[in-house]
């Protein structure tokens, strides 16, 4: 059982369950892997705050992940242990190469210490946690870790749960399906992980209390319909009034059903279908 539900003993507990992160086997990160995080508390180099509700949380360091995956090519290494990873969602797997170097990765579903898994060429075996170019990566398997282009690095398919399936290869560039019904090309020259990442209990958690987003560095936020007419374009009024206006932040972007997408991207003619919507309807993966 990932997800454990307390007995009701307090208004906190009521509403809240625990993710028991029953994947993790590592419980203390490699110090040669850490770096230190320096917060903003959402305000820029001015002390002004360009975003709200950020302040506070937890004090964590950073594990330096190893998104590129280009460092060691058919080199097999070791999985040491699978540790919690408090910047993300996924967890992540600590490998140890034969020369004793160490490198942390997302950790894929399946991946358990003692595995072997290659950074490798066209000649690398599809399994869990391998990376490959998508020219060598078999079609119809799930993928994460997906590079856009090729050496940059992991940038899709990186939180919990997520995958993308690799469904066609043609004239240098492979099809994905991915996890929000978008079908779009990347080339095939760009790397991917096989398998889907782990940790997929965490859209499961119920917070229950605010206490715990403040310790994930999250502020209360007040309502735009609660503030006066001046400090929000949805404020003022007599009552509990709409403000005669679609839901929009403090700035006057619209809030719900607006794109957040930059129009007019290099990539964007590689897009096959945009993410599901009512006029596409669901795609199933």
């Amino acid at each position: 059982m990932a997800i454990r539900v307390y007995k009701r003993t307090s208004p906190g507990r009521r509403n809240s369950s625990v993710n028991l992160h029953s994947e993790v086997t590592k419980n203390t990160p490699e110090k040669t892997l850490l770096a230190p995080i320096s917060k903003s508390g959402g305000r820029n180099h001015k002390g002004i705050i360009t975003t709200r509700g950020r302040g506070g949380g937890a004090k964590r360091r950073y594990r330096k992940v190893d998104f590129k995956r280009n460092r060691k090519l058919d080199v097999p290494a070791k999985v040491v242990g699978i540790e919690y990873d408090p910047n993300r969602t996924s967890n992540i797997a600590l490998l140890e190469f034969e020369d004793g170097d160490k490198a942390y990765i997302i950790a894929p579903k399946g991946l358990t210490d003692g595995d072997t898994v290659v950074s490798g060429s066209e000649r690398a075996e599809p399994q869990v946690g391998n990376s490959m170019p998508l020219a060598a990566i078999p079609t119809g398997l799930n993928v994460h870790c997906i590079e856009l282009v090729p050496g940059r690095g992991a940038e899709m398919c990186r939180s919990a749960g997520t995958y993308a399936r690799l469904t066609n290869r043609e004239a240098g560039w492979a099809t994905l399906v991915l996890p929000s019904g978008e079908v779009r090309q990347v080339s095939v020259n760009c790397r991917a992980t096989i398998g889907e990442v782990g940790n997929s209990d965490h859209a499961l958690v119920r917070w229950g209390k605010a206490g715990r987003n403040r310790h994930r560095g999250k502020r209360p936020i007040v309502r735009g319909i609660a503030k006066s007419h001046h400090d929000h374009p949805m404020g003022g009024g007599e009552g509990r009034s709409k403000g005669n206006r679609a839901p929009a932040s403090a700035s006057g972007t619209p809030a719900k059903g607006g794109r957040t997408r930059k129009r007019g991207q290099y990539s964007d003619k590689r897009i096959i279908r945009r993410r599901r919507s009512k006029r596409y309807g669901q795609l199933s993966l």
